[in-house]
């Protein structure tokens, strides 16, 4: 017996070694064995049938051992007036009572029949010698109808055999899992492993799924989990995608909407479907539409949630000026609503932002006498200013895209693209894009609004996004799920700091694969839990009383050890929802390619200003203006050394014929 306090299986009694749930099954099986011999005997007999029965049972048996055996037996005789004495039958008697000399009964009357053939009395004859043989066969032949007593109780025998077999592989079942804990171990409280049916059976999830190998069914967690977010972790090919390519199936065939973060563009094959109104956010991409941030504005205010979002700071904390001095003056230009074009081209302009800020509280900024610092801020202007430089201008896009306006009407999936080189110039907008759609989504979902998934992989590959954690701790409000997945905690802690702790420790459903690097592996350990462990220990000693000894030894443990985390195979995994954890492995599910992973966008500022190929014929000529000016610079009298070290005065060598320049530095 055991009774639950604050979440532990407190022990009062525990049972012995002996297999007890085995020994119930047995002891269940003849009490119902006895009741249904007890039912045939009382409501399938004649009342003569029921009273012969231990007379029957006694000459059957012993006149099967020895034919020509006799024993003493007192039948039941009828007589009357007008009838001679004769053995009762079937016909002559009805269940009753009737009192007899000397205190006893017989528990049956003559029937009605019986008294208008003349029957008067019923009784029981002196006792006489019969042969067992005989007396069975006769019994057999006129009181139960040619039957004998198995034939007469075969099935309420057959029934107990069967109650013990049904019972038998649940008892055996329990018994072997009691002998483990007695063995390995029992919880007291803690995580619970269980196996994916086990999960199913308790969780009793009807929300999102992952489709396993070891049963038919998903592995799923409750509806209402969904919006609290799920994580998936693991290293590179351990199976991340394959999960989120399952959860997308899902996303898909419920009707909801996306915004998919692809950084490998292995959704954007499977998933793109422009007829849906899907848009792919990559600007070197042909599908991509035009998209200006001051189209994004609802509020000055809200200007400086997009700068914040486009300059990051350091990871090391240092030169945090160089970062808030640009976001300060980014989100001041946008209040003049420019397109990317002009923002492009106010940003790569130092005199052109000077006039802007001339006489503003910015000014300061970007002073002129303050060399370094005005550098700075300007360099870092500039960078961002690269990124926007890539995006079509209005009439070259793949029509035009809000999110905004999206967050609104929710049609179609959203994807964020980048080819492995281009995703450093790339990740300030992505960022950018990812950070507003949080912050129009982060409202309670209208009437007939659909629900929108967040789908990030490879989260490491963005620059930190300041709204993810609001996106993390807040967005459940909104019922918009976000499922992230990386590779491990030290790559959130790099851009998030001490906020990463929190933000993983948020999402409702984790999921764990194959992690190599050790600290990631106890991390995990730790995440998932340890448990409290009672041992049932056994101790021998020798001697003239001889035996054993047993106590209870009670151990907290890791439920997953770090090393079995490192172990996983590829496609094995860990999941946690609650207390509840389980292991299980599932089928690559592959998606057909409806779509092109990217669709390259000819852009003239993206394009080299040479032939890679052919690099003599192909340089960039110097203009016209450049070759008036650069002579007199290069035909001046520069002091010149000699390898003696004495100074000597003659022209520096001018630019040839064929265009090209030779420069020599003096010393």
């Amino acid at each position: 017996m055991a009774k639950t306090k604050w979440g532990r299986n407190e022990t009062v009694i525990w049972p012995p070694h002996s297999p007890i749930y085995t020994y119930g099954a047995v002891f269940l099986a003849i009490v119902l064995t006895g009741l249904f011999l007890y039912c045939r005997f009382s409501f399938g007999n004649t009342p003569l049938q029921r009273f012969y029965t231990p007379i029957y049972m006694r000459s059957a048996l012993m006149g099967s051992v020895i034919t020509t055996r006799q024993d003493k037996y007192r039948m039941l005789f009828v007589s009357g007036r007008t009838a001679s004495v004769r053995l009762a039958k079937d016909a002559d008697v009805i269940q009753a009572k009737a009192p007899k000399a000397g205190g006893k009964h017989i528990p049956l009357a003559l029937s009605s029949d019986a008294l208008k053939h003349g029957c008067g009395s019923l009784f029981r004859g002196p006792e006489q010698f019969y042969n067992d043989a005989l007396l069975s066969a006769y019994l057999k032949r006129t009181i139960y109808e040619g039957n004998s007593l198995f034939d007469l109780y075969k099935l309420p025998l057959l029934f107990g055999f069967l109650a013990l077999v049904v019972q038998l592989p649940f008892a055996i079942r329990k018994d072997l899992r009691r002998r483990t804990e007695l063995k390995y171990g029992r919880r007291l409280k803690g995580p619970e492993m269980l196996s994916p049916k086990g999960f199913n059976k308790l969780v009793q999830g009807g929300g999102i799924g992952i489709k396993t190998d070891d049963m038919k069914e998903m592995i799923r967690i409750p509806e209402h989990a969904e919006a609290q977010h799920m994580q998936i972790i693991g290293d590179t090919g351990a199976g991340k995608t394959t999960i989120m390519l399952q959860i997308l199936r899902q996303i898909r065939s419920r009707g909801d909407s996306a915004i998919v973060y692809d950084p490998a563009r292995e959704f954007v094959q499977r998933f793109y479907d422009p007829e849906r109104g899907d848009v792919i956010l990559n600007p070197l991409d042909k599908r991509c539409p035009y998209w200006g941030p001051s189209e994004e504005l609802r509020r000055r205010s809200e200007a400086k949630a997009l700068a914040v979002s486009l300059f990051q700071p350091p990871q090391d904390r240092k030169g945090e000026f160089f970062i808030e001095s640009p976001q300060k003056i980014f989100a001041f230009l946008m209040a003049y609503g420019p397109t990317p074009e002009e923002l492009v081209k106010w940003m790569s302009d130092p005199e052109e932002i000077d006039r802007r800020l001339k006489g503003t509280e910015h000014a300061h900024l970007i002073d002129p006498k303050a060399h370094q610092q005005r550098a700075g801020v300007l360099g870092s202007l500039g960078l961002v200013a690269d990124s926007l430089r890539l995006l079509p201008k209005k009439g070259e896009g793949n029509g035009e895209w809000s999110a905004t306006e999206w967050a609104e009407t929710r049609q179609g999936w959203v994807f964020i693209t980048s080819l492995p080189a281009e995703r450093e110039a790339l990740r300030p907008l992505q960022s950018l894009w990812i950070d507003l759609l949080v912050l129009r989504l982060l409202n309670e979902p209208k009437d007939g609004q659909k629900r929108a998934w967040f789908v990030i992989d490879e989260l490491a590959s963005l620059q930190k996004l300041p709204q993810l954690h609001t996106a993390i701790t807040e967005n459940r409000k909104s019922k918009n799920p976000v499922i992230l997945g990386f590779q491990g905690k030290a790559q959130l802690e790099y851009l998030y700091g001490h906020l990463a702790e929190v933000m993983l420790s948020q999402p409702a459903t984790s999921i764990w694969l194959k992690t190599k690097e050790p600290n990631a592996g106890e991390w995990v350990s730790k995440f998932i839990g340890k448990v409290e462990i009672e041992r049932l220990r056994e101790t021998h000693f020798d001697g003239s009383r001889a035996g054993r000894n047993f106590s209870l030894d009670r151990q907290v443990e890791p439920l997953v050890m770090e090393s079995e985390i490192s172990g996983l195979a590829d496609r094995h995994a860990f999941m946690k929802y609650e207390n509840y954890v389980t292991r299980f492995s599932f089928p690559y599910l592959d998606v057909p390619i409806i779509a092109s992973e990217f669709d390259l966008r000819e852009s003239p500022d993206d394009k080299l200003p040479y032939d890679p190929k052919n690099l003599i014929g192909s340089r960039p000529q110097p203009q016209p203006e450049q070759l008036r000016q650069e002579p007199q610079i290069a035909g001046s009298m520069l002091p010149q050394v000699s390898p003696q070290g004495h100074e000597i005065s003659e022209p520096a060598p001018t630019l040839a014929d064929n265009g090209q320049q030779s420069l020599i530095l003096r010393g």
